[in-house]
């Protein structure tokens, strides 16, 4: 079975080998038939050059074409000494042809260089800086995403998420993360925005649900309380609250945000020093993530979260692709205009092609050797015959050629010395 597969370019390349063989062979041909034309003329005469000439001529053809032909096979399928070097030293010009890229093409200078002539960050910024170029960017970024997606076999992700990913996390420490991460968020006020959320979803429903509020509170009141009574209580507190929780959320130093934030810096020492809420959060941990119904729900996150993604992908007016038209034009505008961010970018992908090269180079380069080692010889001398056997029929033609100006001179020179 052939480990090459033709291209359709080896048709033209194959009719071009033949006709540069055709035209080689003919200048033989021509050479022998005026060689044989003029073998009875006298040596003085001007025919005396014209024969040594073709003699000449045919010596170079013939050499020539010995010499390209023991590159590919043995000359007239005889079993020559050194001919038919490429199908029997494939393997040794394999390994020198790897060397040789990898000593003059994959080394850490050449890339550099190379990059930095090919001015990335700059072509890069220019191309994103069109509307159609980032639109294509997108849609290729989609393809590849819902390829990605579509691969992702929930009974798999279930495997995963069930065999080694909350096991894993069962065994990991969190309360220090947690209080680590929860002190930065204090000290931040990161949460504010989400204090400000639940306070806004609960007035929400409060205003819009006074009767479940009312019917809740009025279960609760003492059976001998009057009913009017009770009424006029569940109102005033309907409205205290109501009052309490635009308060909270438009002052930023209400006593109960303050009470509140208190509260989580406690939390967050705790749970980094303190060793009993350390072990409660640690129970915490492995009671939810334990629990039977922990893969199943993952599993129903992820699934919520793969059909949110690829319905977003399949919208270009969802905020999946604004945001992502928009992030595209930030990092073209920063490649355009900001030279030290660009130099930056470029320095980092140098960095990366010289570790990916430095690493990895000589394996790369492996592909070479290995690729050829695998080839048959007399098909891989084919082949390499097929790309540059039709170059090769110049030497030919050139021996011709040279051979009969040669045989020109030696005869000149012949009858000068001679007398």
């Amino acid at each position: 079975m052939s480990l090459m597969t033709p291209s359709p370019a080896d048709a033209q390349r194959r009719a071009g080998l033949r006709r540069m063989r055709l035209l080689a062979l003919s200048l033989l041909v021509l050479a022998a038939i005026v060689y044989a034309a003029t073998l009875g003329v006298r040596d003085a005469t001007g025919w005396g050059y014209v024969n040594t000439a073709a003699e000449a001529a045919m010596v170079g053809a013939l050499a020539d074409w010995f010499a390209v032909t023991a590159l590919f096979k043995h000359p007239l399928g005889l079993p020559i000494p050194h001919t038919a070097i490429i199908p029997k030293r494939k393997n040794e010009i394999g390994r020198n042809l790897q060397e040789f890229v990898t000593e003059n093409f994959l080394t850490e200078d050449i890339a550099r260089e190379r990059l930095a002539a090919a001015h990335i960050g700059e072509r890069l910024g220019r191309w994103l800086a069109e509307p159609q170029h980032r639109h294509r960017a997108m849609v290729e970024m989609r393809r590849v995403g819902r390829a990605g997606l579509e691969r992702m076999n929930d009974a798999e992700v279930r495997d995963f998420v069930e065999d080694l990913l909350l096991p894993r996390l069962a065994k990991e420490p969190i309360s220090p993360i947690a209080g680590s991460l929860l002190e930065g968020v204090v000290a931040d006020g990161s949460h504010h925005g989400l204090v400000d959320l639940g306070i806004d979803q609960l007035r929400t429903w409060l205003v819009d649900n006074p009767g479940t509020f009312q019917q809740l509170m009025g279960e609760r009141a003492p059976w001998w309380s009057p009913p009017f009574l009770d009424e006029k209580v569940i109102s005033w507190t309907y409205t205290q609250i109501l009052t309490w929780l635009q308060e909270i959320h438009d002052k930023q130093d209400h006593p109960a945000r303050l009470a509140f934030d208190d509260l989580l810096r406690r939390l967050a020492g705790d749970l980094q020093h303190d060793p009993d809420t350390m072990a409660r959060a640690e129970q915490l941990k492995t009671r939810l993530l334990t629990h039977p119904q922990a893969g199943a729900t993952a599993l129903a996150l992820w699934q919520s979260l793969k059909t949110s993604l690829l319905t977003a992908m399949d919208d270009e007016s969802s905020y999946l692709w604004v945001r992502g038209d928009e992030l595209l034009k930030d990092l073209s505008d920063h490649l355009l205009q900001d030279e030290v961010w660009r130099t930056r970018l470029e320095g980092h992908l140098g960095d990366a092609v010289a570790f990916f090269i430095n690493t990895y180079g000589s394996e790369l380069a492996e592909v070479i050797s290995a690729t050829i080692d695998r080839w048959d010889g007399k098909e891989a001398s084919d082949r390499i015959e097929l790309h540059v056997g039709r170059d090769l029929q110049f030497i030919r033609i050139n021996g011709t050629i040279v051979g009969a100006l040669a045989g020109v001179i030696i005869h000149a020179a012949s009858q000068l010395l001679g007398g």
